[in-house]
């Protein structure tokens, strides 16, 4: 999978050697990004109409901002990453301008039930998105060549593991059971949505370096070859990690995929189906042993196996999500026809719930189809790109998304355990949204250089014997 670096010096967005030579797509991405816009306001109309018989008179400023975001996001990719795949932008468009609408409609049955108590979230979320399109700039403009983040890895490690652990060790940290906040001016912030592109960039800067060591085998069992028993250090410290996430911040979710992310992109670099086996194998024997030996954990799993029996407590958020997708069937209530409402933290962590109630199951599949789309785009990327790091990286940021996506549909359908991710770009949350702006900012930096033309070799130098005869006389 990882290919040889790029050849010294070489820089992957230099100009191209013929004008015209490759085409941008600027263009196609402007028109799909029209398309997106256009579908998100068309729903928010259609919600108003359907809850208000009316429309909102915040539409015109909600669309007018929405819009100009994306046009800021398009000319800031135009000028700065003009070769960058262009279905990324359009498809969190998508993404974000859905859970604005779901958000916009949960506010107004909040409203009218007198439940609401904090207000509009709505143009809260449409604030943090503001945020997370001037992180997406600032990494487009600080970050020219994706290649010198390698050189930051071990300080974006530490960086990583800092903010992970600062829910675990600061007061006041805990909501709805798990310590994954810290409250910094009145904002509340989940450290965790920031420190897994932090280590994700180390893992990509470290397997590279460590790769061919990574994939020696020592012996053949049962068909696969295993690594040489030294070789298990960076597996074992990463999946100690995963378990003092899951022991000390009640966190399954974070615990389950920064270690998910670090064993894939391990497979990635050294094409070893045994590491992917260890992998399982460690995290399944570390969630046994929680489960036997932590109330929270046990109670967690409890509740997922049979969330019936728990209805009146921890399950109540589990059957009313299975109600709530059942009600939604093949076709959906339609947007505003629905009891979403009816979900606790509909908003957040079971906004996949909503959207299945009031879109059915021909939305909800819609819904992963962009994802799909988003991560496909990702690692089309890590097939391109030039250079090894580059192809690490791109692997792990598209399969972080692809798996927080499976991690948190699975836990709203009853698949796994509810972990307490929220779903990328769609759900309620400043964090996980202006991180993922990050994230998106990266892939878009990385496949900018892997569709960009490559620069022409440099002429050869003229040999001496080539050059001209000259008599000079006195």
């Amino acid at each position: 999978m990882a290919g040889p670096a790029s050849a010294p010096g070489t820089d992957p967005n230099a100009a191209p050697a013929t004008t015209g030579a490759t085409p941008t797509r600027r263009g196609t991405e402007l028109l799909l990004l029209g398309f997106a816009v256009l579908i998100t306001l068309a729903a928010q109309c259609i919600v108003d109409l359907t809850l208000t018989d009316a429309l909102s008179p915040e539409l015109a400023t909600f669309g007018t901002w929405f819009t100009a975001l994306w046009l800021v996001a398009h000319l800031v990719v135009r000028r700065f990453a003009p070769y960058a795949d262009p279905l990324l932008l359009p498809c969190i468009a998508t993404l974000s301008g859905l859970g604005l609408t779901m958000i916009h409609r949960l506010d107004i049955a909040g409203n009218t039930l007198g439940r609401n108590n904090s207000g509009e979230d709505a143009p809260v979320q449409l604030l943090w998105a503001t945020v997370g399109l001037a992180l997406f700039v600032a990494v487009l403009v600080v970050v020219r060549d994706h290649r010198v983040l390698a050189r930051f890895a071990y300080t974006l490690a530490l960086v990583g593991l800092v903010l992970l652990a600062l829910p675990a060790v600061l007061p006041n940290s805990t909501i709805n059971g798990a310590k994954l906040w810290i409250r910094v001016a009145g904002f509340s912030i989940q450290p965790g949505e920031f420190a897994k592109i932090c280590l994700i960039v180390f893992f990509a800067a470290y397997l590279v370096d460590k790769r061919d060591v990574l994939a020696l085998a020592s012996r053949r069992v049962a068909g696969l070859e295993l690594p040489r028993g030294r070789d298990l250090g960076p597996v074992l410290l990463a999946w100690v990690a995963s378990i003092l996430v899951l022991v000390f911040e009640r966190d399954l979710g974070s615990s389950l995929l920064l270690f998910g992310i670090f064993v894939v992109m391990l497979y990635v670099a050294t094409e070893r189906a045994s590491w992917l086996v260890i992998g399982l194998l460690l995290f399944s024997g570390g969630a046994y042993v929680a489960y036997q030996a932590f109330s929270h954990v046990r109670v967690r799993v409890d509740t997922w196996l049979d969330p019936f029996a728990y209805a009146d407590t921890g399950g109540y958020q589990m059957v009313q999500s299975l109600f709530s997708l059942g009600t939604g069937g093949l076709f959906g209530a339609g947007l505003g026809g629905g009891r979403p409402d009816q979900v606790p933290v509909a908003k957040s962590d079971f906004i996949a719930a909503a959207i299945g109630e009031e879109l059915g199951l021909f939305g909800l599949v819609a819904l992963i189809i962009l994802y799909l789309v988003l991560v496909e785009r990702g690692l089309r990327t890590s097939l391109v790109v030039r250079d090894g790091f580059g192809k690490l990286l791109a692997a792990g940021l598209a399969f972080a998304v692809a798996w927080q996506v499976f991690v948190v549909l699975g836990g709203v359908t009853g698949l796994l355990p509810l972990t307490g991710l929220t779903t990328p770009f769609v759900a309620y949350g400043g964090s996980s949204l202006v991180a993922n702006f990050g994230l998106v900012a990266l892939l878009v930096r990385i496949s900018d250089a892997a569709r960009r033309p490559a620069a022409p070799p440099a002429p050869p130098a003229a040999k001496l014997t080539d050059a001209p005869t000259e008599v000079v006389r006195p």
